[in-house]
């Protein structure tokens, strides 16, 4: 048999490794311990309150035991069997009640918590209603009170109340964007769940499909921006604002005839694609080409202009699985139309 020092001895360089390696694994802008709104700062109390229940059960049955061990430890040349206790009926009422008593804490908590956290806000005047569609693989958000429909980066006025409604437009997947509020699944079975959040302050947060959905579920991601009143309402008349087409009429009419056959630019096109307006003013392309130009814009991202292009060049090699079809190859369009596209794109941005 092994002795234990040895055991540990082998384990422990283990240990350290995946200690290492799932040190790396996290996201700051992932993190449910940085709470930005109500509903993430109850989750975040939640997950405290467990925490803390759990870490005095372990103390203090540590204690005990090692008290016992301590206490009641063979003395040298004692070979007498020690005293035998059996049914002592408090103990055990003991040992009962106290675990109940704490579930019962936990649950009464948890149970306030999920159904605060997930009240229909929809019928709510003071609400700003979002009706969420998830697609293989991007997200698409409606706001309609307002008459606007945009994709990847959801705009939202801070100190008000998000009203969600989801849905899948395929398989199932996960809403969920942890400085704000937990997951919400996208049901294949046609109905519709409601959630809701509420951003404290202005900032952009990052969003992820929850649920593996398909290939490139990793890269399923999205921006919540919170802005003020002012900013939101500016982006809402921006987003109404009649289409700003290329001004070359021979790429204009290459958008037109390729590219609005399935997306839409202001009061043009189709909705069967992410909506395009604005999106030179997005946080990222394809939701994880991260845009570098702009004020508090990641260091690793590249210019709008270069993630387009490297987008329209290779649809596929950027999100493997996605429905859109390649730009050169499905649709005939050459390295020049491409690139005036991406130009026109990347100007394309909306002031607010």
């Amino acid at each position: 048999m092994m002795k234990p020092w040895k055991a540990v001895k082998r384990l422990l360089p283990l240990f350290v490794g995946l200690s290492l390696l799932l040190s790396a694994c996290g996201r700051e802008d992932l993190s449910v311990l940085r709470p930005q709104g109500p509903v993430a700062e109850g989750q975040l109390g939640l997950i405290k309150l467990a925490i803390t229940i759990m870490v005095a059960v372990m103390l203090i049955v540590f204690g005990i035991a090692a008290y016992v061990w301590i206490k009641f430890r063979r003395k040298p040349g004692q070979n007498e069997i020690p005293k035998q206790v059996e049914g002592n009926f408090k103990l055990e009422v003991i040992w009962t009640a106290i675990p109940l008593v704490l579930v019962i804490i936990l649950g009464v908590f948890t149970v306030q918590k999920v159904f605060a956290f997930g009240e229909n806000y929809s019928s709510d005047k003071n609400a700003v209603k979002v009706k969420v569609t998830s697609h293989l693989f991007w997200w698409e958000f409606s706001y309609p009170d307002y008459g606007v429909t945009t994709a990847q980066d959801l705009i939202i006025p801070t100190g008000k109340k998000i009203a969600l409604e989801l849905k899948t437009a395929d398989v199932l997947h996960s809403f969920w964007v942890p400085s704000l509020a937990g997951k919400t699944d996208t049901n294949t079975d046609g109905t519709i769940n409601n959630a809701w959040f509420e951003a404290s302050k202005e900032g952009v947060y990052l969003g992820k499909c929850a649920e593996l959905c398909g290939p490139s579920h990793a890269f399923m991601e999205f921006k919540v921006k919170a802005v003020n009143q002012e900013s939101f309402d500016n982006w809402v008349a921006a987003m109404k604002a009649p289409a700003v087409l290329p001004e070359d009429p021979a790429v204009a009419e290459v958008f037109k005839t390729q590219c609005l056959s399935c997306h839409a630019v202001g009061d043009q096109g189709l909705p069967v694609g992410p909506n395009l307006t604005g999106i030179g003013s997005r946080e990222a392309i394809a939701g994880i080409l991260l845009n570098a130009e702009g004020e508090g814009r990641p260091e690793n991202g590249k210019p709008i202009r270069d993630n387009l292009v490297d987008w329209l060049k290779d649809p596929q090699g950027v999100k493997p699985g996605n429905k859109m079809p390649a730009p050169k190859e499905d649709l005939g369009l050459t390295d020049a139309e491409i690139e005036a596209i991406a130009d026109y794109l990347a100007d394309y941005k909306l002031t607010y």
